[in-house]
């Protein structure tokens, strides 16, 4: 009996927040230059709250992994509510939803009115799945595949059916396991995990798909952790997976463009100047987010550094 009116008050709580989920039209963010993926338990509220102010690039609202049964449906109206809310964002906003055979297609149907940057699909096989779920996906909304079982790698050349499918993320963990291979051959020193991690790239790249290398679960081991970024960005990658701010941070130092920093760097300065002689000294741009004086000093010190 008490199971059942503890899924009762479930229920209510349930269509309680899908009241609160308005049918939104976002500015749909479609930079690809992103470097940083954190990915987030849409069922962890305190988690969502933080988005605005996490150093990520990009932030993938989780549904697949790590969120209990129970819990996913109400992960699935709360990545709603913070997508309404966040009509426009500076961090490319994923959702990944569960495999199309476990609820998938349902979950892309009901995401299509709040309107994410991308829909990361797990667990994809064929070419035709793809399709299928273009068909159902709303035109504007990027379409994210995760490479983790044996089909999707042996038909990894044949999934970008369509211009928009823009990334693909390498699920080295799943995909071994897939393979019958010992997970012990991920290692930043396995010649195996070099073919991968190459053929991955360069297959992704020659079909113009963003390759987003794969996330390292033991996030507190940050020599580890900097072995694999050394590697991957001597390999040309330039995203990857990430489970906490720390490897954010990492992440974003190993993978920045120094070219791409000093033009931004040269914007900011010129963008300030102009609006501090109008008395300006704090403003919003379109572009490069909010500046004050302490980004312009930044900006600075950045062209400063180059010039010694």
């Amino acid at each position: 009996m008490l199971s059942k009116i503890t899924e009762a008050y479930k229920q209510r709580d349930l269509e309680a927040l899908d009241s609160l989920a308005k049918p939104t039209l976002r500015k749909i963010n479609k930079k690809q230059n992103y470097r940083s993926v954190l990915m987030l338990s849409a069922n962890k509220i305190k988690h969502l709250q933080k988005i605005p102010e996490l150093s990520a690039d990009a932030i993938m609202l989780n549904l697949e992994d790590g969120v209990a049964p129970q819990e996913k449906p109400f992960a699935l109206v709360l990545s709603a509510i913070f997508l309404s809310r966040l009509r426009e964002c500076k961090k490319k906003l994923i959702v990944r939803v569960n495999a199309l055979d476990e609820g998938g297609y349902d979950e892309i149907a009901y995401l299509n009115q709040f309107m994410p940057d991308a829909i990361r699909v797990p667990k994809i096989k064929t070419a035709k799945e793809v399709k299928d779920i273009l068909h159902l996906l709303n035109d504007n909304i990027e379409l994210h595949l995760s490479i983790e079982t044996a089909e999707a790698w042996h038909n990894l050349s044949t999934l970008a059916v369509n211009h928009r499918v823009k990334a693909f993320y390498l699920g080295a963990l799943d995909l071994f396991a897939d393979m019958g291979l010992s997970q012990g051959l991920i290692d930043v020193k396995n010649p195996t995990m070099h073919y991968l991690l190459a053929h991955f790239l360069l297959t992704s790249r020659s079909m113009g798909v963003k390759p987003v290398s794969f996330v390292f679960q033991e996030y507190k081991d940050e020599a580890k952790f900097k072995e694999w970024l050394e590697l991957e960005r001597s390999m040309g990658f330039d995203a990857k997976g990430c489970l906490s701010p720390n490897q954010v941070e990492l992440v974003n130092k190993y993978f920045t463009n120094k070219e791409e920093e000093i033009k931004r760097a040269k914007v900011i300065v010129k963008l300030f100047e102009m609006h501090r002689d109008e008395g300006i000294t704090g403003f919003s741009d379109e572009e490069y987010g909010f500046i004050d004086e302490p980004i312009y000093k930044g900006a600075l010190k950045l062209l400063e550094e180059e010039q010694d």
